[in-house]
C-alpha cells in the first residue's frame, strides 16, 4: 500500500495501484488525487480537502493556500477525523 500526506490537512491518505497491491490483492480505493490547477500548480489532496475548493472559479494555488491556512493538521494517531478552523 502506498500512501501520500494531503496538502492541505497532512492527512496520511491511501493511493491505490502501488506494486504492494499487486502482491496482497488490496482493492481498497484511491484516497486522494495530485492536481495540476489552471494556474500551473500542483498538489496532492485527499477527497474531502478537495470538495472544499472553491466551486464557481477554476482553483488556483491561492485557493489551495487558503484552505490550508483554514485548515488545522490532522494528528496522525488513527483517529480519521478532520479539525476545520
Amino acid at each position: 500500500m502506498a500512501s501520500e500526506a494531503c496538502d492541505v490537512c497532512e492527512r496520511s491518505v491511501r493511493i491505490a495501484g502501488g506494486i504492494g497491491d499487486l502482491w496482497n490483492f488490496a482493492f481498497e480505493s484511491t484516497q486522494g488525487l495530485t492536481l495540476e490547477l489552471t494556474d500551473g500548480s500542483e498538489f496532492f489532496l485527499c477527497f474531502d480537502c478537495m470538495e472544499r475548493l472553491p466551486d464557481d472559479h477554476e482553483p488556483t494555488a491561492e485557493d489551495v493556500a487558503d484552505l490550508r491556512e483554514r485548515t488545522d493538521p490532522v494528528d496522525e494517531d488513527d483517529n480519521h477525523f478532520w479539525h476545520w478552523g
